[in-house]
């Protein structure tokens, strides 16, 4: 499953030497962050409105999109998306209560 985000991260670094006027993700890139950031707000508000109309193939493409644009948000950070995976992976098994407790100890 890692090899799509694996492909989407590369062409994602890729893009960031991209001409804005030829690539979408270039010129989200080209905005800043504050744009970047408005996409995945946008594409979590559509995930959560299909999720609410209880379409299927609606919630696949927008949750599709929200991930998209979540890639975009975390290559524009500098951030791999195993890094993510990783820590998921550390979450594993864990409650999810004991988990946030952690977080609070540490904080």
């Amino acid at each position: 499953m890692s090899d799509i985000l694996d492909r989407l991260a590369q062409t994602l670094e890729a893009r960031k030497q991209a001409d804005p006027q030829s690539s979408y993700v270039a010129k989200l890139y080209a905005k800043g962050l504050d744009a970047i950031l408005k996409k995945v707000a946008e594409e979590a508000a559509e995930t959560i409105m299909a999720a609410k109309d209880g379409e299927r193939d609606k919630i696949i493409y927008e949750t599709a999109d929200l991930w998209f644009h979540s890639l975009v948000l975390l290559a524009q950070q500098g951030i791999r998306p195993e890094e993510v995976l990783n820590e998921l992976a550390r979450r594993e098994g864990l409650s999810g209560l004991a988990e946030k407790a952690s977080r609070k100890e540490g904080a």
